[in-house]
Formats: structure tokens, C-alpha cells, sequence
């Protein structure tokens, strides 16, 4: 059936480089595969239950729980195909600047059951665009 079948989805998945997280219908963490653990630094046994507010900043978290909330009620979201690029938190506090997408996925009764997301850390590509954003802005004062 599958392109792999050899292989199997969960090991697919565990293989992937980019973070792949699944949150319920309360916004809890429900799948965490071994990315997530790397990018995040949270173990697989710590981040399961928890809410997604684990790896959201502070400030963002009541917007985030509001666009959740929105998702899970009207089934629709444009970050299915659009990338997202926001910030995110390290368990160490540091901060992660990550790109994602989401899938929804649906019960049989054709709500929302599960959010997935789909997750690249792009903290170092944001620190070297910053970085030559301020040379050019000296560079164009000097002028």
C-alpha cells in the first residue's frame, strides 16, 4: 500500500530531521518524536501530556491558544500549505526561532481530533539574516 511499506510510518517518522509534534483537541501533547527532541530539548516521557505552552514564549501563548481553539472548532487553518515562522523556546530558556506547517486530522465524525505540526529550527538562518541586516543598515548609515 505505502511507498515503504518495507520500512513502516513510525520509523519514517522518527527518522525525519524536522520536529513532528501531535496535540489533541485540549491542546496537549500527545506524539514527539525524536526531532522534537533534539530541537526542543525535552525528552519524549517529559513532553507527552504537557501542554504545547511547553515550547511557546510567554507572550504568545494566549494567541496561540486562541488560534488553536479556532482550528479545532472550524476545522480550518491556512498553515496546512502556508509556512508559519515564529518563536519558540529551548527547554533552557534559550530562544528557537522555528518554521512549521499543521495537519488536521479528523474523527469520523469530521472534527478536528488532532493537530500535527511539522517543525524545522531555523534559529541559525534567523541569526546570520540579523546579523547581515544590521551590517547593512551601518553600511547604508555610513553612506
Amino acid at each position: 500500500m505505502g511507498a515503504f511499506p518495507e520500512f513502516g510510518l513510525e520509523k519514517f517518522v522518527e527518522a525525519a530531521g524536522d520536529a513532528i509534534i501531535a496535540a489533541n483537541a485540549d491542546g496537549l501533547i500527545v506524539f514527539w518524536n525524536s526531532a522534537a527532541e533534539r530541537i526542543f530539548g525535552y525528552a519524549r516521557n517529559e513532553a507527552l501530556g504537557q501542554s504545547l505552552d511547553l515550547i511557546i514564549p510567554e507572550r504568545l501563548r494566549k494567541r496561540h491558544r486562541e488560534g488553536y481553539r479556532q482550528a479545532m472548532r472550524t476545522g480550518r487553518t491556512r498553515y496546512g500549505s502556508e509556512v508559519l515562522r515564529v518563536p519558540a523556546v529551548h527547554r533552557d530558556g534559550r530562544p528557537l526561532s522555528i518554521a512549521f506547517t499543521v495537519a488536521l486530522l479528523f474523527s469520523s465524525n469530521a472534527k478536528v481530533q488532532t493537530i500535527v505540526s511539522i517543525i524545522r529550527d531555523e534559529t541559525a538562518r534567523w541569526n546570520e539574516e540579523r546579523a547581515l541586516r544590521k551590517r547593512l543598515a551601518a553600511l547604508e548609515a555610513k553612506e
